[in-house]
């Protein structure tokens, strides 16, 4: 079902959010964890097998959404929860030797509350994604911390060659690690109309870019669009868990003093 939706402060524009998952053809487990709240959205994509992934995500979305009773007003506030994540899970590594080596990635947007104004920040660690589409684009916010990226960046891979290349499901940063994993964030000011798309690589392994900017669009009801956007997936292939959580910005009164700024660190003052 989903959520009525909350009015973002400092502007007139409607949040609503709505969430979809599925094992896959392939899976035995789902081992991806989803939080679609009021304020808070994620995917975190679980590793570790017998079940061990799926307690590692689980923690994830434990810790985000205790930031829906504590409102981050900082992209550091978000990213401390993810360290905070980050301690549990090794806690639990250690008290738990049978979940020793879980991880996860763990991906999405929350709101802040920044001088009276709500702004969103994305974070991510991992190569779970998050794509915005806005003016009929859509662009991926997020960079994957993968050996393919790497290879990519380095010039030393093509990208017709990453569907097939033995390291493409090679994550090079995830929570469950120690030291913890650097988190990347941005800071975005909400757009009328906006769209985003938080994905487990299920989705983005199965579907080019562009299915997912149709799949995205095509449907008003962000329920409708996760649920379409899953189904696909599966349907592609299904060779891995799929979540997606689809978080839609209604258009209303827009904000003349809006801005974006990708950053990582603190709000610009």
């Amino acid at each position: 079902m989903t959520p009525a939706g909350r009015v973002l402060r400092g502007s007139s524009m409607l949040v609503r959010a709505a969430a979809a998952t599925d094992v896959g053809k392939v899976r035995e487990h789902n081992e991806d964890s989803i939080l679609a709240g009021t304020r808070v959205f994620a995917v975190a994509d679980g590793m570790g097998g017998h079940a061990a992934g799926e307690v590692a995500s689980k923690i994830v979305v434990e810790a985000l959404t205790e930031l829906e009773d504590h409102p981050p007003t900082r992209p550091e506030d978000v990213a401390e929860a993810l360290r905070e994540a980050n301690r549990r899970i090794l806690r639990a590594q250690a008290e738990h030797p049978e979940l020793r080596g879980m991880g996860t990635t763990a991906t999405g947007v929350t709101v802040v509350d920044t001088g009276g104004r709500e702004h969103w920040v994305v974070f991510n660690v991992g190569d779970s994604r998050v794509y915005r589409v806005a003016d009929h684009r859509m662009h991926q916010v997020t960079r994957d911390h993968s050996e393919v990226r790497e290879l990519l960046d380095a010039g030393l891979l093509e990208p017709s060659e990453v569907a097939g290349h033995p390291l493409r499901n090679v994550i090079t940063r995830s929570l469950g690690t120690d030291p913890g994993p650097e988190i990347d964030v941005w800071m975005l000011a909400p757009t009328p109309g906006e769209r985003f798309v938080i994905c487990s690589d299920g989705l983005s392994g199965e579907l080019e870019d562009r299915d997912i900017m149709l799949l995205a669009r095509q449907h008003a009801d962000p329920q409708r669009a996760a649920d379409e956007l899953v189904a696909a997936a599966v349907r592609a292939g299904g060779r891995d868990n799929v979540s997606v959580v689809v978080v839609s910005v209604d258009a209303g009164a827009e904000d003349d003093d809006a801005d974006t700024h990708p950053r990582s660190g603190l709000p610009r003052r």
